[in-house]
Order: structure tokens, then sequence, then C-alpha cells
């Protein structure tokens, strides 16, 4: 199991509307492309300084899934336009980390 993991910043004011565009747009894209492997995404928000940090973590099955996902170059951002008009700043390249132990004290 892979975690992919990338970081955006908005400003206080962009917040909700980014929110927003993941929840009703974008999150919805991702899972209507129907990728073998997808497993699910999560969202964190907080507050830090002047800025607004996101952070997803989307699980896949495998590397393979991610590359379906984003492509050869698997560990590049996959920012859509209308997400970059409200974005400050954002991770140009995602980490990918195994998953070693579930919740559930599994190992994978």
């Amino acid at each position: 199991m892979i975690a992919r993991i990338w970081h955006g910043w908005t400003t206080p004011d962009n917040a909700d509307v980014y929110e927003a565009l993941l929840n009703e747009e974008i999150f919805v894209g991702i899972k209507n492309r129907e990728i073998q492997g997808f497993k699910d995404i999560q969202l964190l928000r907080r507050r830090a300084g002047d800025e607004v940090e996101f952070v997803t973590i989307m699980r896949f099955e495998s590397l393979d899934a991610v590359r379906v996902f984003a492509g050869d170059d698997y560990e590049a951002c996959v920012v859509p336009p209308s997400a970059r008009k409200v974005l400050k700043r954002f991770d140009q390249r995602s980490q990918h980390y195994e998953i070693r132990i579930t919740e559930d004290g599994a190992h994978v």
C-alpha cells in the first residue's frame, strides 16, 4: 500500500473556496476516474500564520496505480487550473511512502 502526500497553501480568504473546490469537483473527478488500485483520499487543513495549509493523503495499492493517476513522472504534482487559481503556493512534487502497518495493527 502506498500513501501519496502533497501540500498546498492558500490565503485565509481562499481557504473555504479551495476546500469546496476539492470536495465538490476535484475529489469527485478523481473518484470518477475509477483508477484500479486507488483506495481513498483524505484532506487535512490547518491555519499556519498568514496562510492555510492543506495536505492531501491518497492511498493506492501500488506505485503502478499511482502512475495511472499521475503519469510516468508519478512524483509530479497533479493540480488542475481551477485549484492553481486559488492556491498561493504548492509542492511541485508529491512524496510517496509505503504503508507498513494499518490502524488495525495489520502489517501490509
